[in-house]
């Protein structure tokens, strides 16, 4: 546990929930893990502490296998399962969810957390002229894989499940320089609505978080997002940004059975600052 200063208050950042066994049982899919400060990184600590099973996905590559490895070895997993995924490929999603079904037959939970846009694109100014192929793959990587790996984990969960992917306010506001990943960003909460209606009758629910700014990878190619974290300090009702622990708590809550009566849902874990009107 560290602590949180900011202009007018001190108080203990938030981490994840005690060690027990809410997942205890339970097995998924986490992809979208990069390192250890990605979103799916503290989704994968919250689940593993409380006695789930991840399987886990890399980027296509030898450089990337090694990175998210390292980032595994951190979560004290060992021996773990890894698999290369190009998710903009349907012959790969096809040969990652065979693979699922070969080793370990059956999961309980699926967790999105990837999205792409062409980093030069995403800058304030540029979102009128964006081009139709970095439209198009923004929407693909981002909003349709969500649906893609939906359909394939649906065999592969007989007995119901629960499914979460990542958002960001930007999908509902219009963020300068997120651009063509806050359309991308909508599309995916729209899908998560449409996969709810449509999975529920199978048991199995599916949810979208809408996490607060975070300094990840993929943040970082957002123009200004320094000034993205500075703002919400100041503006959101807690006063603060959030951690990667508070998404994993609300991802762990999500999957766990102490979430069986939520599906359709974006869920803002953002310190409060989607309610601001200024």
């Amino acid at each position: 546990m560290t602590t949180m200063t900011t202009a007018s208050t001190t108080q203990t950042e938030p981490g994840p929930v005690p060690a027990g066994a809410l997942m205890a049982g339970k097995r998924g899919l986490v992809v979208g893990i990069a390192n250890d400060r990605s979103y799916a990184w503290y989704i994968a600590d919250c689940i593993v502490r409380q006695g789930g099973d991840c399987l886990f996905t890399h980027l296509p590559g030898e450089k990337m296998e090694r990175r998210v490895s390292k980032a595994i070895e951190s979560l004290g997993v060992k021996d773990p399962w890894l698999h290369p995924l190009d998710a903009g490929s349907d012959d790969d999603l096809d040969a990652l969810f065979e693979k699922v079904k070969a080793d370990v037959g059956t999961i309980d939970f699926l967790v999105h957390s990837i999205a792409f846009a062409d980093k030069d694109w995403l800058q304030e100014g540029r979102f009128t002229a964006t081009p139709r192929h970095v439209f198009t793959q923004a929407m693909d990587i981002s909003a349709y894989t969500y649906m893609a790996m939906a359909n394939r984990a649906l065999p592969l969960m007989p007995n119901g499940g629960s499914m979460l992917a990542m958002s960001y306010y930007g999908a509902e506001k219009a963020v300068p320089g997120y651009n063509v990943m806050g359309v991308a960003k909508a599309a995916l909460e729209a899908t998560t609505r449409y996969l709810a209606q449509e999975l529920g009758a199978k048991g199995i629910r599916v949810n979208t978080i809408s996490g607060g700014p975070l300094r990840t990878m993929s943040a970082m190619a957002v123009g200004g997002f320094g000034e993205i974290l500075g703002w919400v300090e100041k503006k959101a009702p807690l006063r603060r940004n959030i951690t990667g622990h508070e998404v994993g708590n609300t991802a762990l809550w999500l999957l766990s059975d102490l979430g069986t009566g939520v599906t359709g849902q974006t869920i803002y874990v953002d310190a409060g600052y989607s309610v601001m009107g200024l």
